[in-house]
């Protein structure tokens, strides 16, 4: 009879140094709602507190960081893409100087996300109350009356909100005073200032955040999709500089198919006879083919139609700006409203009439470009759209179909198709004919 021994005696014999005990931290088991990282300014002090405000745009619950001493702060979300899942582990370490380094506790967080406190301007916060959709129909402050800033605190929505109680906070409370004398015009009622919104202040206000913005630099993805892709006009091909002799004819052809703007080049007549000789008349739109017959790629110099100048870039910026911070803190109706008065000159300082002329020169380039392009290159390009999307739903069905086959079939079944049959004949194999 073979002896055993227990569990328990096989337990206390197992070494020590197991990878189990060498573990430099001790992870805890939280059960819920998991930690979020917060990266907070170092100028707010220790009273800083996480409320609950009315955002500017639609009016629900957001969270803010408010500190007494330094402001309004709003929190942005920096989260790695669902494709790529993340998690951080963070360790606490102990702050005596003795034990310097050494980790306390540590835990992870499932989501690899970052909330970041940056400044906002609270006049954000206040406009609802200032402009709201019925204020904007009115041509002028007239219509208008003085109130104080508790009316227009009890103007804005009280559900899920810490307003009230941020707004009794002295110096916060003369924050939100200043920046409303900012855009209002102001009077005095014995000890209290009565408020009245001036819409051109107001626009200057926001004019002048979107040229702080724009002069320093947008983003790299911003800069490329609504800056430089706006203004990009389509592309010529231009040879007839390379190409030696009767090959200068077939090129200048291909200069005046781009746009009206550019100014044809005379053909010798050396060439108008020999393209008149061969009994063909060239078209760059139709018949691509045979300029492309008569001269290598590396004659081929490519440019544009027109380049936009540094100040239309600037101006492009500064639009692409304001919309930006119109669409992020103010409603619609008032965004409506700001838009309006970029385009007029009495209320708008920034001429933006150099930018407006070259993209209605470019709308109509493009135009001329898609009328003289080829209608095959339409049919080509709708027949490889339409063979690309049959590829992908053909390959989404083969992946649903073996997804049901994986989720119907048994556990042995699963089991059997882990096995490593290397080396091992099929059962085909004896039955063949010997």
């Amino acid at each position: 009879m073979r002896g055993t021994r227990s569990s328990k005696t096989a337990a206390a014999d197992a070494p020590k140094d197991t990878p189990a005990s060498k573990s430099k931290y001790a992870l805890s088991t939280k059960s819920g709602q998991s930690s979020k990282l917060f990266i907070l300014p170092r100028s707010a002090t220790e009273d800083a507190r996480i409320v609950s405000l009315p955002h500017p745009q639609n009016g629900q619950p957001s969270r803010y960081l408010v500190c007494p001493e330094t402001g309004l702060y709003e929190f942005t979300k920096v989260a790695a893409p669902k494709t790529a899942p993340r998690s951080w582990l963070i360790a606490s370490a102990d702050s005596d100087k003795e034990n310097q380094g050494r980790i306390e506790s540590a835990e992870t967080v499932t989501s690899a996300e970052l909330f970041v406190a940056t400044h906002v301007d609270p006049l954000f916060l206040l406009l609802p109350a200032l402009l709201d959709d019925n204020a904007t129909k009115s041509p002028t402050n007239q219509k208008r009356l003085f109130l104080s800033i508790e009316d227009y605190l009890d103007k804005l929505p009280e559900k899920s909100s810490n307003l009230s109680e941020v707004a009794r906070w002295p110096k916060m409370k003369a924050l939100l005073e200043s920046r409303l004398a900012a855009i209002c015009d102001s009077v005095d009622a014995g000890d209290e200032s009565m408020f009245r919104v001036n819409e051109v202040k107001l626009f200057s206000v926001i004019l002048s955040k979107a040229t702080r913005l724009a002069s320093g630099g947008l983003p790299a993805s911003v800069e490329e999709k609504f800056v430089q892709k706006a203004l990009e006009a389509p592309i010529l091909l231009r040879t007839a500089s390379l190409l030696p002799g009767p090959a200068a004819g077939v090129a200048t052809a291909l200069e005046g198919t781009g746009s009206g703007t550019s100014t044809p080049r005379t053909e010798t007549a050396e060439s108008q006879s020999s393209v008149a000789t061969e009994g063909s008349t060239f078209s760059a739109a139709s018949q691509p083919s045979t300029a492309a017959s008569s001269f290598s790629e590396d004659d081929v110099a490519v440019t544009t139609a027109m380049t936009a100048s540094a100040e239309v870039v600037q101006l492009q910026r500064l639009r692409v700006a304001f919309e930006f911070i119109c669409a992020s803190y103010i409603s619609h109706a008032i965004a409506d409203r700001l838009k309006q008065s970029l385009s007029d000159n009495a209320t708008c300082k920034v001429d933006f009439g150099p930018l407006n002329t070259y993209l209605m020169e470019l709308e109509k380039l493009r135009k001329e470009t898609m009328a003289t392009r080829p209608t095959s290159d339409f049919s080509r390009k709708r027949m490889r759209d339409e063979e690309e999307d049959e590829a992908r739903l053909e390959k989404k069905r083969k992946l649903e179909e073996e997804k049901k086959k994986k989720a119907n079939a048994s556990r042995g079944v699963r089991d059997l198709k882990k096995v490593n049959t290397t080396g091992m004949k099929k059962l085909s194999a004896f039955f063949t004919k010997k």
